[in-house]
């Protein structure tokens, strides 16, 4: 008998499976409670606004959970004992019992990607992350992006449009925004080419310094702060515990998002790896996954509490929005592989565009309906 559901992580994931699950089993007396390291919901996809030292909205979970009857708990979670079903803690409880278990710990930055990066750069993956790195660009001296993905791209663009006299430069190991189309790459190109960030593609980093960054080609580049986007790691926890992982540490988990080796858990967000995907269905970063993912979720395990199984959960790309300052960027419209169409919003519009989900995405934090697959 399910008693007691536990969701590890505040993210988009985590928190709508918490909100969705706790309300389709309000009248059922199953307890839901949310674990996650902050008292804050982070939106994620504005953390190089909030490094640029934009204030963002305060989202208190304790309020994003008023009236849900989902449990709060403030801490960090330390370890998973699979048998005896219990999830230990740096903070009271100390230790939670569960009979589901929804793991959504997210991803951080990869500090280990090259030499250096740990001790000399600045990510920009946590809200941590992001007012440490607010705090170091309050002095002087040029600052070094480096990745040329989409969080590279907005960070880069962002703080060259709040500080137009701060020399920004942003380095790719490959091309810049490889996800786009060619016309959605060469609005990024103009946009940086009129904010003066300077872009050096198929220049991978070799080391990272005090004072700058070398590269694999032997050049030396000096930078004041090297800002970190070059990669992505989820917690070893689900390693360590035992649940199935792929060789970049995800849970595996099947079609309907339980792990491959322990059912009872559920893997959801950038912790989880799903396979025998067809074509759309991989996962990629983003709130356009991840909160489906969390209220797909939140059904599968109220439809467990009822006594039934879950279906397959499928899912499909549209878009990718792209953020070049306050008053521009690329929307990218998509196959539902998440290969790029020729067809793009730009300028104005795409900021606008963009913002609206943003903010529609918070509302659905508020007051998650039903999950409805995207096909």
């Amino acid at each position: 008998m399910t008693n007691h559901i536990v969701v590890l992580g505040a993210g988009y994931a985590g928190l709508g499976a918490a909100k969705r699950a706790a309300r389709r089993l309000r009248s059922t007396g199953v307890r839901v409670t949310l674990v996650n390291a902050a008292d804050r919901f982070v939106e994620r996809v504005r953390l190089h606004q909030l490094a640029a030292g934009q204030r963002l909205p305060d989202l208190p979970l304790a309020g994003l959970l008023d009236g849900t009857g989902v449990g709060l708990v403030v801490a960090q979670v330390t370890g998973l004992d699979l048998q005896a079903r219990t999830v230990q803690l740096d903070g009271p409880p100390y230790t939670l019992s569960y009979d589901v278990l929804v793991y959504a710990l997210g991803s951080a930055a990869d500090l280990d990607a090259v030499p250096g990066v740990r001790e000399h750069a600045y990510p920009i993956a946590t809200a941590g992350d992001a007012v440490r790195l607010r705090a170091r660009l309050a002095g002087p001296g040029p600052v070094t992006v480096v990745g040329g993905g989409l969080t590279g791209i907005e960070t880069a663009a962002e703080l060259a449009e709040t500080r137009p006299g701060l020399r920004v430069e942003l380095l790719c190991a490959g091309p810049v925004a490889p996800g786009l189309s060619v016309r959605g790459r060469r609005h990024v190109l103009r946009a940086f080419a009129r904010l003066g960030v300077v872009v050096r593609e198929h220049e991978p980093v070799a080391k990272v310094g005090p004072d700058g960054v070398l590269l694999e080609s032997g050049d030396e580049l000096p930078a004041r702060t090297v800002v970190w986007a070059g990669g992505f790691r989820v917690s070893p926890l689900a390693a360590a515990s035992g649940l199935r992982t792929d060789a970049e540490g995800r849970m595996v988990v099947d079609r309907s998002l339980r792990s491959v080796s322990h059912p009872e858990v559920f893997g959801i967000g950038d912790a989880a790896a799903p396979t025998g995907e067809r074509p759309g269905e991989r996962s990629r970063m983003s709130c356009q996954t991840g909160l489906p993912m969390g209220l797909c979720t939140g059904d599968a395990v109220a439809g467990l509490v009822a006594g039934r199984e879950p279906g397959p959960a499928r899912f499909r790309h549209v878009w990718r929005n792209v953020s070049l300052g306050r008053r521009d960027g690329v929307t990218q419209f998509t196959r539902a592989d998440d290969s790029p169409l020729d067809v793009v919003l730009t300028g104005r519009a795409s900021a606008a565009f963009k913002e609206s989900i943003i903010r529609g995405t918070v509302q659905a934090m508020r007051h998650p309906g039903p999950y409805r697959p995207w096909a």
